[in-house]
């Protein structure tokens, strides 16, 4: 019974730290610990429903639809070699929500969200073409990496919010591992990737 909780818990930590999350998380916490917080509400809604949309939404159900046209089942389409076709879904939704993002002339700090998470998505995409690596921890390390890139930018001390997102971390690496979806070396690859695709992305762009 104690296994059965175990296997439970770990799917569903896994299903709530998605990677799908990353850019709304992002613009969550943007709308609330930076100046964009006196954006007005109504602005603040449609881009977090634009986000939901693109990034969310119609990646999952794309996914969904190849997984069913392919006549896999969910753990199935999560061997390396079937990964690639979700990767480029993925891919291509972040891509659009961007250059909406762009087209509209939204705040630099809400699409550099999304740059670090879409490079985030390539890097594994192409690491996962010879090494299966875990994306949902490389999406909290990308957090990581913009915690640590927006403490900077912002001067603000990072300590107790790092600390949250390590233990998040913690769980979500270790839920992967339950799941016998990854292996440790992967779990620590993903979140090294996006650490430094988060950090530098949020820096640089």
């Amino acid at each position: 019974m104690k296994e059965k909780e175990l296997i439970w818990t770990a799917k569903v930590v896994s299903i709530v730290f998605t990677p799908f999350y990353l850019p709304l998380t992002g613009l969550v916490a943007l709308y609330i610990f930076s100046y964009l917080n006196v954006l007005p509400l109504a602005y603040k809604l449609v881009t977090l429903i634009t986000t939901y949309i693109f990034t969310v939404l119609m990646p999952t159900l794309l996914i969904r639809l190849y997984r069913r046209y392919q006549g896999w089942s969910l753990l199935q389409l999560f061997s390396r070699e079937r990964r690639v076709v979700p990767y480029i879904i993925s891919i291509l939704c972040y891509f659009t929500c961007y250059h909406f993002m762009h087209v509209y002339h939204m705040p630099h700090f809400m699409s550099s969200i999304l740059v670090a998470a879409l490079v985030m998505q390539i890097a594994c995409a192409i690491i996962n073409v010879w090494w299966k690596i875990s994306t949902h921890t490389g999406a909290i390390g990308t957090v990581t990496g913009g915690l640590l890139a927006f403490s900077l930018i912002f001067n603000f001390n990072p300590t107790w919010w790092l600390c949250l997102v390590l233990l998040l971390a913690g769980m979500v690496g270790t839920s992967r591992m339950i799941l016998r979806q990854h292996t440790l070396g992967q779990v620590c690859g993903g979140f090294g990737v996006g650490l430094l695709c988060g950090f530098t992305m949020i820096l640089v762009v």
